[in-house]
């Protein structure tokens, strides 16, 4: 299914009956990735699963996008489409999203699931800062005379060498709002997430450590961390049964609710 949001047709589905269950993917993913987790909730909830406007079958936004665009675009599906005291659950870039969306004021969430979650702002190696500042080097470089006739090509050359596959693998608009989604620190939203929390990790997480999970614990007033032994950064896919055992004690109150 999909519905217009600002111009821009954004990708959905839901099935399933009971409380309003919302599952936001990761940067690069889609609403596939998610596909394991939404067959097992639909059994006892509404789910909905939605591709962010970017990636999977949904448009591009018309311009680079900042994390409050998107929680602005979350905010207009869940009232456009009539869904009231949702539990996100947020995995990566969909927790941060999660995130921002939860601690706004009179914010009608129910409970939150952030999974692997991004938003904790992670202190640059010097190898990330030499990346960062030689690409700037080659622009500056590139504005001189005769240099400037090949400057997209040494550019996208540079890109290339430098950037992540994330990056890389994405168009102009989604590059640039990448780089605005991961500059961007959360943790001072934290402290105002007035719903309880649940907060699962992998061990082996390289993406979003462990001690982000341990700060966002520590910052959000009602919440607890799992960490699940011997998986990474897509800890839900990877420690699949032992994740949906947990969602599952964590909204039992939910999932007794009667069926609408």
């Amino acid at each position: 299914m999909k519905i217009e949001i600002d111009g821009v047709n954004v990708h959905y589905h839901v099935s399933g009956s009971g409380a309003n269950v919302v599952l936001l993917h990761g940067w690069g993913a889609n609403i596939q990735t998610f596909a394991p987790v939404h067959q097992a909730l639909e059994k006892n909830f509404r789910v909905w699963s939605i591709d962010f406007p970017g990636f999977g079958e949904s448009e591009e936004p018309p311009q680079p996008w900042t994390v409050g665009d998107y929680t602005m675009m979350l905010e207009k599906f869940l009232k456009q489409l009539g869904i009231h005291e949702p539990i996100l659950i947020g995995h990566s870039f969909g927790g941060r999203v999660s995130i921002k969306y939860a601690s706004k004021p009179n914010c009608d969430v129910r409970k939150i699931i952030l999974v692997d979650s991004a938003g904790i702002k992670p202190k640059r190696s010097l190898s990330y800062y030499i990346k960062v500042y030689t690409y700037k080097t080659f622009k500056k470089l590139l504005k001189l005379p005769i240099i400037n006739r090949y400057e997209k090509e040494i550019l996208e050359k540079a890109k290339s060498k430098l950037g992540s596959a994330d990056y890389k693998n994405v168009s102009g608009i989604m590059q640039q709002t990448m780089v605005k989604v991961v500059n961007e620190d959360l943790r001072h939203h934290l402290p105002h997430i007035n719903v309880p929390t649940l907060l699962v990790w992998g061990e082996l997480d390289e993406a979003t450590p462990v001690a982000d999970g341990k700060l966002m614990e520590e910052l959000i007033p009602d919440a607890g961390l799992v960490v699940l032994k011997n998986a990474g950064h897509y800890a839900y896919l990877d420690k699949l049964h032992e994740f949906l055992v947990i969602i599952d004690s964590f909204l039992q109150h939910e999932k007794e609710e009667p069926k609408s």
